[in-house]
């Protein structure tokens, strides 16, 4: 796997500097047609145009409005100077070019939808006064024809890519809204397991300060505890949307679910060494942390088994760490994550790793990566975060971080 994402990497690169090249080319063919044509007039903006066009283009990605932007006034502009002057001109391949790239990229990647609708509007308008600039009217028709094909080609690829990227923000949308109300559930009936924990220590107080006036303290107590355990609970529904209707639910895991889980897996699939740390057990975690625990083990058992179907064994690691230990620390927080860096801060991280896995081609072409989407809602949901990646040695790494 880690393999594949450095060819895919590769193709990457040398797919923008086969762009960049073949712009540079057109720009190279303007500059020479220029010296061959020169009358001393504004021919020479042509190629200005051009290397403005083959800027905007390697700034695409990080200043995809401004360059645009610039790139759209420097032809315009040219072409009024071009056309009020009445001297010759031309339109340059490269400016066209880069003006046909900007379009795909700007329809697929500006936001909102509707200012990148503008601005490919703007640059058929720009494509076709470039077209004037010959000041002939068969040859500047015969080339504003071309360009026009050229631009539509261009939006419909743009217009394409933009409808698969925003299929792909309503997926992940929808897996966003599918965990949190899951997770609403769960966390519904963890609260309401601690309020009839409450009723029922409260009403028993009421029994026994009848007879035994000095156990009532004891029990007062375990009201507070589990009021305040309750409050927790409350506190992290914060953000989650609730669904209204009455689905089957259950009042949480163990860890010997998540252990019964990992031996059905192993007896059907690659085995799986499942180690728990010291001093954790099913009082150690707060319930919600232990489902989605429990949820996050699933999914990424299930991710190995459907997309790594060569994998030789699955390490799980389930272990409590301090604020200095390696696993307790990130340089990359989450947006809203919260987390606590105090010295001695205690947290509970879950690791799955496999090895030897083996990609296999049919499934790689089927895309995927909701999967993570879920887990990685659930767990920032509860103030935690996930990771997932390649290893240096070559396996692939999920973990998930709590406060313990």
């Amino acid at each position: 796997m880690g393999e594949t994402h450095r060819i895919v990497y590769w193709i990457q690169r040398l797919s923008e500097l086969a762009l960049i090249g073949w712009l540079l080319l057109l720009l190279l063919i303007d500059i020479m047609a220029v010296i061959a044509n020169d009358d001393g007039g504004f021919m020479w903006l042509s190629p200005v145009c051009g290397a403005v066009g083959v800027l905007a283009v390697l700034w695409r990605r990080t200043r995809r409005v401004s360059g645009f932007t610039t790139l759209l006034v420097v032809s315009f502009v040219t072409s009024m100077i071009v056309g009020f002057s009445g001297s010759r001109g031309m339109p340059s391949l490269a400016e066209t070019g880069a003006l046909l790239i900007l379009t795909i990229a700007g329809l697929r990647w500006i936001e909102p939808i509707s200012r990148a609708v503008v601005f490919a509007v703007a640059s058929v308008i720009v494509l076709e006064s470039a077209a004037g600039r010959l000041h002939e009217d068969t040859p500047s028709l015969a080339v504003g024809f071309l360009i026009f094909i050229g631009w539509s080609v261009a939006a419909g690829v743009g217009s394409y890519l933009r409808f698969q990227l925003e299929r792909r923000k309503e997926a992940v949308n929808s897996v966003r809204r599918a965990e949190r109300l899951e997770l609403a559930r769960e966390l519904h009936d963890l609260v309401a397991h601690h309020i009839t924990g409450i009723v029922v220590q409260a009403q028993a107080a009421k029994v026994v300060a009848e007879h035994k006036p000095e156990a009532v303290v004891p029990a007062l107590d375990a009201i507070a505890g589990a009021g305040a355990d309750a409050l927790t609970s409350m506190r992290r529904l914060v953000s989650v949307l609730r669904a209204q209707d009455e689905a089957a639910r259950s009042p949480g895991t163990t860890l010997m679910d998540m252990r019964t889980m990992v031996e059905r897996f192993s007896a059907g699939g690659p085995q799986v060494a499942f180690d728990i740390g010291q001093g954790i057990t099913d009082e150690t975690l707060a319930p919600e942390v232990m489902t989605t625990l429990h949820r996050v083990l699933q999914e990424s058992l299930t991710n190995v088994r459907r997309h790594a179907p060569g994998t030789g064994w699955v390490e799980a690691d389930l272990r409590l760490s301090h604020g200095s230990d390696r696993h307790a620390r990130s340089e990359n927080p989450a947006p809203g994550a919260r987390r606590d860096q105090r010295p001695g801060a205690r947290r509970v991280w879950l690791r799955v790793r496999n090895y030897g896995s083996a990609v296999d081609a049919r499934i790689s072409r089927l895309g995927g990566g909701f999967g993570l989407v879920g887990m990685a809602e659930r767990v920032e949901a509860l103030g935690g975060r996930l990771t997932a990646g390649h290893t240096p040695e070559g396996a692939w790494e999920v973990i998930a971080e709590f406060p313990a």
